[in-house]
């Protein structure tokens, strides 16, 4: 079996970060190519927090994405089913996730993954969007 990570957390779908990290973690388990450490959280963390901002299932999601629907297909029918959202709400929601680990309730979850994967040294790395791209091989300093 092979793997690949999935989309950086970074990446935007109807300019809502996130979404699209889902939706590639939703295909990459269908096709049985994502590794084994994204597989524990699908459904959970951030996966849940964005359709519970979306106001729709994360079931809603999976079926969506079987049927063969695009990532800016999914969003549209979330919108539909949960309601439109305003630039501001993405625009709160967007900061919102970009920052969290820094200074927040999931710092020290944060300050623990960088030490289990060697990268305690690395004071650039401020937010789990960082951390998640330096740990699938991408240079955080890229997205920012």
């Amino acid at each position: 079996m092979s793997t690949k990570h999935p989309t950086s957390p970074h990446e935007q779908t109807g300019g809502i970060v996130y979404f699209a990290r889902m939706c590639d973690k939703i295909r990459l388990h269908a096709r049985h190519e994502l590794p084994e450490d994204c597989q524990p959280n699908l459904g959970k963390g951030f996966d849940k927090r964005c359709v519970d901002f979306l106001h729709v299932s994360y079931d809603d999601v999976v079926r969506l994405i079987g049927e063969g629907k695009s990532d800016e297909e999914v969003l549209r029918s979330c919108q539909e089913k949960g309601g439109k959202l305003s630039e501001e709400q993405i625009e709160v929601w967007n900061d919102f996730m970009r920052k969290r680990g820094w200074k927040d309730e999931i710092s020290e979850i944060l300050q623990r993954r960088l030490k289990e994967g060697g990268f305690e040294n690395r004071t650039d790395i401020q937010t789990m969007f960082d951390y998640i791209d330096l740990d699938e091989g991408r240079d955080p300093a890229k997205k920012r």
